[in-house]
């Protein structure tokens, strides 16, 4: 196995074994502090993502435009018109338990919405978010 894949899946392997969404928060908090010493979760900067205009896809242009302006409201798929159920975790009990859908979900949300990968620090502002939400 080459380096950087060992480097890569040792960085990501802690969030493989979280069962909550606060152990993903803490996951991905301590990641980010790695990058930026002294990092803190966000939810005004989670809200800020979750709420901001990207230039990269004008049909998903936001995490609201699929998710409605409200995380704890199910929505529907800018696109395909498929029903997504709630983001946030009292209003969805299943969000952020399963480290596997986070990180797929992350990824293609990310890459579709943002127009790149989100860093942990995103990922953590995010979740901080979403749990002040509940």
């Amino acid at each position: 196995m080459k380096r950087p894949v060992l480097i890569a899946l040792l960085l990501v392997s802690p969030a493989l074994h979280a069962e909550t969404p606060r152990q993903l928060l803490d996951t991905f908090s301590a990641e980010a502090a790695r990058a930026q010493p002294g990092f803190a979760p966000s939810a005004q900067r989670g809200a800020a993502l979750y709420r901001s205009a990207f230039k990269h896809s004008r049909a998903m242009p936001a995490c609201t435009a699929c998710h409605t302006d409200n995380p704890a409201a199910p929505g529907r798929h800018a696109v395909t018109g498929k029903a997504i159920g709630a983001l946030a975790p009292h209003a969805n009990a299943e969000r952020f338990t399963d480290p596997a859908k986070v990180a797929k979900w992350f990824h293609r949300n990310c890459t579709e919405v943002v127009g790149r990968e989100c860093s942990a620090a995103e990922k953590a502002d995010f979740i901080q978010f979403m749990l002040e939400r509940s």
